[in-house]
Order: C-alpha cells, then sequence, then structure tokens
C-alpha cells in the first residue's frame, strides 16, 4: 500500500540529517599557500612575496617564454583527437626521458624503461609512491631532512612508512655527508631513497660529483631503490646535461631507478601541470608491464591528463631550433638569479653584517636557504611586510633590482637585533 505523506512529516524527516561531517576538522594549511594568503591580506606598498617556487622577471612578473610562444603558435587551431592525444603523450615522454638518461642512452634506444605523463611533478611522485606501495608493501621511503614539504604528504596518503635521513647540516649550511652516509648504510636492505639530483629543494645544497659517487656506491651495496625528483633540471648549472650528472652516475653502477620530473619551473608551466614519471627496468618486456601498471594506477585515480600543455613540451622538445632556444631561456633565468644572489650578498656585506653571508652564492637553484629562525621571519613580515616560509627558505627569483636592497635592509635589521639580544643573554647570564 502506498504512503503519503504530509507536508508536515516532510519538514520534519528534512530537519532529521545525520551528522556525517561533524567530526572532520579544518586541514593544517600548506605553509606555501598561508604565506600566499598573509601576503594578499597586506595592504602595504612595499610588501615582498618570497614563497613563490616559480620563476618571475626582474619585475616580479610571472613569465612566458619565448620557446613557449612559439610553440603555441604552431599548434593554434590544430584539432587533436582522443586517437592521437595517446601518441602526443607518448612524444613527450620519449623526449622527456631523454633529458634523463641522455640522448643516446641504451636505455632510450632499447627502451628499457616504463614511462608515463604525470600530472607535473607531484602527480609523477604520487604515481610512484602508489606503486611502491601496490608492489613493495614492506618497504619504506626514506626522505631527505629536509626536503620539500608535500613529499610527506604524498608517500603519508599513498600508506607507505616514511623515515627521514640527515641530509642538511644548519652549523655549516652544508651537506652533511658522513651522517647521510650512515643513514644509507644503517637502513634496512632494499629501502627506497628519495633523491634530489640537483638544485635541491628547500637547501640549494648538492652532492659534488664524488660524493655524489659515494652515495651510489653505498645504495649498490645495500640493494637500495633510488628515486629522484627532477623539479629543477637547468636551474643548478644552467647545463641540462650538467644537472643530470647525478642520475648518470647512479645509471652507470647498474641502478634501476625511478624520475619524476616536472616543467613547471624550467619552462614555466606551473599551471599547465606537465611531468612524466619514468621506471627503468631490465628489458623492454619488463618495462611495457611497469608501464600498463602505472597506466592502471593513473586511470583511476585521474583518467588522462590535458593535452594542451603537454602538447606544448613536446613541441619544443621534439624541434631541434625550439629546443635550443629552450636551453638558452633557461641559462638566461638562472643568470638573474645569480646576479640576484651575488646582489643580495653584497648588499649584506656592505651593511657590515655581523653573519657571514657566503651560503647566498653558494647555494644553487630557485631558493635560498636563508638560516632565518621563524621568529625572525615573523619579524620580517610584521615589521617589514616581507613573506617567506617559517624555514626562512627564500625564492630567489622574487628577488629584484627593484626590492634587492630593501630585502637585505630588512634581513640586516632582524639578524642585528637577534644577534645583540644573544650578547645581553649572555651578558646577564655572566
Amino acid at each position: 500500500m502506498r504512503r503519503f505523506f504530509t507536508s508536515t512529516a516532510r519538514r520534519r524527516c528534512s530537519t532529521k540529517n545525520i551528522a556525517w561531517w561533524d567530526h572532520v576538522l579544518p586541514a593544517p594549511k600548506d605553509p606555501i599557500v598561508c604565506v600566499t594568503e598573509a601576503f594578499h591580506a597586506d595592504s602595504s606598498p612595499n610588501k615582498i612575496n618570497l614563497g613563490v617556487g616559480t620563476y618571475r622577471d626582474d619585475e616580479g612578473r610571472p613569465v612566458v617564454l619565448q620557446c613557449v610562444r612559439e610553440a603555441e603558435a604552431r599548434i593554434a587551431g590544430s584539432r587533436f583527437l582522443e586517437s592521437n592525444s595517446a601518441a602526443v603523450s607518448s612524444k613527450m615522454v620519449e623526449e622527456s626521458v631523454k633529458l634523463v638518461f641522455g640522448q643516446d642512452s641504451d636505455v632510450v634506444n632499447e627502451e628499457r624503461f616504463a614511462g608515463v605523463q604525470a600530472l607535473s611533478g607531484t602527480g609523477a611522485c604520487r604515481l610512484f609512491a602508489e606503486f611502491q606501495r601496490r608492489f613493495h608493501p614492506e618497504s619504506r621511503i626514506y626522505l631527505p631532512d629536509p626536503t620539500w614539504s608535500n613529499h610527506h604528504n604524498i608517500w603519508r596518503d599513498a600508506q607507505v612508512p616514511a623515515k627521514n635521513y640527515h641530509y642538511y647540516h644548519p652549523d655549516s649550511k652544508g651537506l652533511n655527508f658522513s651522517a647521510l652516509i650512515d643513514d644509507i648504510k644503517n637502513a634496512p636492505d632494499g629501502s627506497f631513497f628519495l633523491l634530489h639530483p640537483c638544485a635541491h629543494n628547500p637547501t640549494g645544497v648538492d652532492p659534488t660529483e664524488d660524493q655524489w659517487k659515494e652515495i651510489s656506491y653505498q645504495c649498490k651495496v645495500k640493494n637500495h631503490f633510488p628515486f629522484f625528483d627532477m623539479a629543477y633540471q637547468g636551474f643548478a648549472s644552467g647545463d641540462l646535461e650538467k644537472d643530470a650528472q647525478a642520475i648518470r652516475i647512479f645509471l652507470e653502477d647498474g641502478h634501476l631507478i625511478g624520475c619524476a620530473q616536472s616543467f613547471a619551473k624550467n619552462m614555466v608551466l606551473y599551471g599547465h601541470r606537465v611531468g612524466c614519471l619514468s621506471i627503468l627496468c631490465n628489458d623492454s618486456k619488463q618495462g611495457a608491464a611497469v608501464r600498463s601498471q602505472l597506466q592502471q594506477i593513473a586511470s583511476a585515480m585521474y583518467g588522462s591528463p590535458p593535452v594542451h600543455g603537454v602538447l606544448l613540451v613536446s613541441t619544443i622538445l621534439s624541434n631541434p631550433d625550439m629546443k635550443s632556444l629552450w636551453i638558452e631561456e633557461v641559462k638566461m633565468m638562472l643568470y638573474r638569479i645569480q646576479k640576484m644572489r651575488t646582489t643580495l650578498q653584497e648588499s649584506l656585506e656592505n651593511l657590515d653584517s655581523p653573519l657571514n653571508w657566503e651560503n647566498i652564492t653558494k647555494q644553487v637553484g630557485l631558493f635560498f636557504f636563508s638560516g632565518l629562525t621563524p621568529n625572525q621571519v615573523e619579524q620580517l613580515a610584521r615589521e617589514f611586510h616581507i613573506y617567506m616560509t617559517r624555514d626562512g627558505r627564500i625564492s630567489m627569483s622574487c628577488v629584484t633590482t627593484g626590492n634587492v636592497n630593501y630585502l637585505a635592509n630588512a634581513i640586516h635589521e632582524v639578524t642585528r637585533s637577534s644577534k645583540e639580544e644573544t650578547k645581553i643573554l649572555c651578558n646577564i647570564g655572566a
């Protein structure tokens, strides 16, 4: 028998909502998002946002590279159907892998790799983390201390246990090499190690060639799997080949490795989310099997990525003239960053700063790991309207000819006051 509800009954039913989400609390905000929000809320005309992780020109504006403009013109008006979007993706993967392993590498010629398009470097890391969980569920990932904060989120959400290994030495402001090697030796055999092959984020401190050789050797002895997150190829030295040197060393030592690549920074294509995940295999048959698993994981996560960005990247990498132009533009971006490093160091030294600022020019890449304390970072925001992450990481592309002296004076003030406070406390203690 059909039952009919009165309007009163309907209203009564509609008020009985189950508390599905009452237990859900706000997630912690991403530290870089917090910096950006604080910057936008500040009305000061002198404000500076040093948290941006992408390249900016000397006016502090986003950049569109000339090679990207030419690629846009070439593909304008083209209609790429479903049937050939896969071919575009495949071409991008092939050209990306050449940047990692070498243009004439046997890995490429013999197709001894599994490569898939990914949603920038973040998506590539997430795909690999899920792949690791599925096929090595008892393993853990070792992450450098410090590292890009999202690395911890990625492997945690993939339910892969993570542990830090020593990397940066805050006193020397350099690599804590002996402790790093000890951690590699003491990790259980067959562990996974995440490595930054160049322009380490956030420290800007990279191992030397000899140190990379020792790291590779010790990883080989322990049968560890090296996974490289290469987000800044070209930003360490300006030479794409030199910045892949660490990976080539591991390749020569016979490692099977994984690599996440991003074109967000070195092609300034942040909003396009173009990346590549590649895993080196023993032969082409194994490569095909691994690739099929990666494609299945990606299919369940997001289906397929958008085609426009990957079409830009594949067009640039597969055209010799456009690729040469891109390489020159990478050098130009790095030159500006290096110039700002030198200027900032000189400005601080000219202020008779009591601190040693040589690490500004010793570090490489997009970031300067300043050594500023959280209190000093807060003071810079409060008194000088200068914003950066609490660990003191400064995006050097956001330092310009117009603001570098203001920045230097602000850093000098907060570090000088801290130095004076320390002296007073020591005198009181005495």
